[in-house]
Formats: structure tokens, C-alpha cells, sequence
């Protein structure tokens, strides 16, 4: 099985290479590819007692980032190297100070990942989350190096749980440490014979936490929103896009809009422009040339800037729910405001948790989230007792990257 294996990471590869020629992610994905080993060997020359995070993308870069901090806090000696999978982690992180080195994660085949293991020689491995690599973790425990999940949660349905998968969960045993978000991924690898796993939470909510504590202030969104009630749609898709073109006419002129898309490409944005025609829309790239205090829409054409603009917001919209995977809710949560999101948001511990607590709400369309926001703005009450409900769900689950550090 690890041949077909191999054979397909070769062939979806080989795929990436094809569509570079039209799409500028995997143009991205695959030139930052490209002469990665002598990258390597350059910067890991001198080095020792480096320290391999791994991470898919921004989101597990942003989780895995308190346990980095701590670590370099606590081992004074040691090198971080953070690989990322896509170029959407990549591209936005590449010049993080949390570590020393930062690149694209070779091809899991067995020759690129040998060759890895044998430049690097980390003293430890931590993979966020999700990203399981046979090769890597066969290469890995072939030399006794420890590697550990971390924030890992597991489902019944994923495929190494399966009779077929069977060849895969072997690998997984060789794994040092499970460090898992909840008791039901406990359970479940418990099931599977596999017993070195510890419940120690879910390190986002210390990243998030330890950047709403900051002092900061963005003033364009104060100038933007003035006496007026605001609505801030993260990490939106064309679904969620489409929603906000049914909602908005129904909330304002009581609340202004900003939204952050998760593709800015300059298509996309005109689109978003033309949807929303009907009323004064401004991009934070034209913030300086006109007068924004006038506009009713600002669209957040640049990357970066989320996280903290959801401190400004009476509402949060999160996108992703309808089709691609709900984002970040998180960061919205944890400045103690209603969340909204759409409606297959299942996979996500953290969105079934303050839904369930009442902190967050699913909706299907506009219809149900005007109705839902009407509610939260005449009864004062209501809306106090949800951003109340969102203050506690953080709180009480900070911590994580501590327990981690105790274990380790």
C-alpha cells in the first residue's frame, strides 16, 4: 500500500505542476518547491537541536504558534523550523520571527522524505493537527526521532479508522504523543489500540486570546464606523457573499458591513463590488483616496488584518460553512460577540460547542439570520447573555499550550 501511496503524492504533484500554468496558487505550491534541499542544507548547516513544526496552512501556523513561543522561551539552544503544505500559510509567514527557518514541505515520497530527515536531524517533530504523512512518520520513527500531534482531533469516519485504512493506523501508532482536543478523540484512538494520547485542549484558543490582549488600535475602522452598529464577514466565499447581498438591505442603515474574503484576488473583488452595487463600497487598498467614513461597505482586500479587525464588531459572520469548511471561529470568539456561520459546520469542535452553548448560531440563509439578528438587537438582554456565553467558552479553555509543555 505505501507503493500506491507514493505513487499517488507523484501523481498529485504531477497534477500541481500542470495547473501552475493557470493558477497561481499552485504556481506558488510548486515553485516554492523548487531547490528546497539546497535551501535547506544552506540554513541548516551550522545548526543543532532544531525543532520541526509542521503545519497545513495559516490556521494550524496560528495554532501551533503558543507552543513555538513557549519552547523558545524555555530552550534557550534550540532551532525552530516551521514547514508549511500550502502556499497560503507560506506566503503570509515566511518572515515570522517565531523561527529561524521557514519553507515549503517536500513532496511526502520516500526518497524526499529520507533526504529531509537526513539534512534536518530534528531533536523533535510536532505536526498540527492534521497533517498526517506516511513517509515522513515512517522515516521518523526509523531513526527514533519523537514526533508528536498536537491539538489533534480524530472522527470515526476518517479513512486510517477504516478496514482499508488499516495500513495507514499502523503508522499512526508509531507516533510519540497524541496531545488531542477532546475526550472523544481519546475514545476513539483508545478503541484502536493506540493508548499514549492525553486531552490537553486546543492551543488556537491561547493564540487567539494572547492576540486580543494586545493593545492595538486600527483607526480606519473607527473613522468606517462610526455611531453605526457593525457586521464583519471573515474568511467569506462566494455562498457566504451571497447571503450577505440578501442580508444586508434587511440590517442597514442600522449596521455597516466589512468584509474579508478569503480569496482577494482582483476578480474576486470586483465581483464582491458589483454584488453590492447598490451601495457605497470602498476596498482597504482605496482607504487613502477616499473619504470612508461615507461608505457603507469596506471590503478587506489584503491579508493579515482579520484577527484584529473582529474587535471591532457588534456581529460576526465566519465564512466557509456553506461548501469549502467553516474558518477561524475563534478569533471572532474571543472578543465576546454573537458569531454567525452557515450550516455544515459538524467537523468543527469548536463551532459545535458554542452552538450547543448558545454563543454562536447556524443559519441557512439570509432569512434566518435577519431574523436572528433582529431578535439580538431589540432584546438587549439576549445579546448581552451571548457575548457573556462567548466570554466563558474561551476562558475556560485556555491553557492548552501549557498542559502540552508539562507532558513533554
Amino acid at each position: 500500500m505505501r507503493f500506491f501511496y507514493s505513487l499517488f503524492i507523484q501523481f498529485y504533484a504531477c497534477l500541481i505542476k500542470l495547473a501552475s500554468f493557470f493558477s497561481k496558487k499552485a504556481k506558488l505550491w510548486h515553485s516554492g518547491r523548487k531547490n528546497i534541499f539546497l535551501f535547506l542544507e544552506e540554513k541548516c548547516a551550522d545548526k543543532e537541536n532544531i525543532i520541526w513544526f509542521h503545519c497545513a496552512s495559516l490556521g494550524e501556523f496560528e495554532q501551533g504558534k503558543p507552543l513555538m513561543e513557549k519552547i523558545k522561551q524555555e530552550e534557550k539552544n534550540v532551532t525552530l523550523l516551521v514547514t508549511f503544505f500550502s502556499p497560503s500559510g507560506f506566503e503570509v509567514k515566511k518572515n515570522d520571527p517565531v523561527a529561524e527557518i521557514i519553507t515549503y514541505l517536500p513532496v511526502d515520497t520516500p526518497k524526499n522524505a529520507k533526504k529531509f530527515i537526513q539534512i534536518v536531524k530534528p531533536q523533535k517533530v510536532f505536526f498540527i493537527k492534521y497533517e498526517f504523512w506516511y513517509n515522513y512518520m515512517n522515516e521518523l520513527s526509523r531513526f527514533d526521532i519523537p514526533f508528536y500531534y498536537i491539538s489533534a482531533i480524530f472522527r470515526e469516519n476518517q479513512y486510517f479508522f477504516k478496514n482499508y485504512g488499516a495500513w495507514f493506523l499502523k503508522q499512526l501508532k508509531k507516533c510519540s504523543y497524541f496531545f488531542v482536543q477532546n475526550e472523544n478523540s481519546k475514545i476513539l484512538l483508545q478503541q484502536h489500540e493506540i493508548s499514549n494520547a492525553i486531552v490537553t485542549g486546543d492551543t488556537r484558543f491561547d493564540r487567539v486570546y494572547t492576540i486580543a490582549q494586545q493593545p492595538y488600535t486600527l483607526d480606519f475602522i473607527s473613522s468606517f464606523k462610526a455611531e453605526r452598529k457593525l457586521l464583519v464577514a471573515g474568511s467569506t466565499w462566494q455562498p457566504d457573499e451571497k447571503l450577505l447581498v440578501e442580508l444586508f438591505p434587511k440590517i442597514n442603515p442600522n449596521y455597516k458591513l466589512i468584509i474579508a474574503p478569503h480569496q482577494i484576488e482582483k476578480s474576486h473583488i470586483e465581483q464582491i463590488k458589483k454584488q453590492f452595487s447598490s451601495f457605497l463600497t470602498i476596498c482597504f487598498s482605496e482607504k487613502e483616496e477616499k473619504d470612508i467614513s461615507n461608505a457603507e461597505i469596506l471590503i478587506i482586500d489584503t491579508i493579515g488584518l482579520l484577527s484584529k479587525i473582529y474587535k471591532y464588531a457588534d456581529v460576526s459572520y465566519i465564512g466557509g460553512a456553506f461548501k469549502t469548511g467553516l474558518h477561524n471561529v475563534l478569533e471572532a470568539a474571543v472578543f465576546e460577540k454573537p458569531i454567525f456561520f452557515g450550516p455544515h459546520f459538524q467537523k468543527f469542535n469548536e463551532a459545535v460547542e458554542l452552538v450547543e452553548s448558545g454563543g454562536a448560531f447556524s443559519v441557512k440563509n439570509a432569512e434566518e439570520m435577519t431574523q436572528k439578528m433582529c431578535h439580538l438587537e431589540k432584546k438587549t438582554s439576549f445579546y448581552d447573555a451571548v457575548c457573556e456565553i462567548c466570554r466563558k467558552y474561551v476562558a475556560q479553555n485556555l491553557g492548552a499550550t501549557d498542559k502540552i509543555m508539562s507532558e513533554l
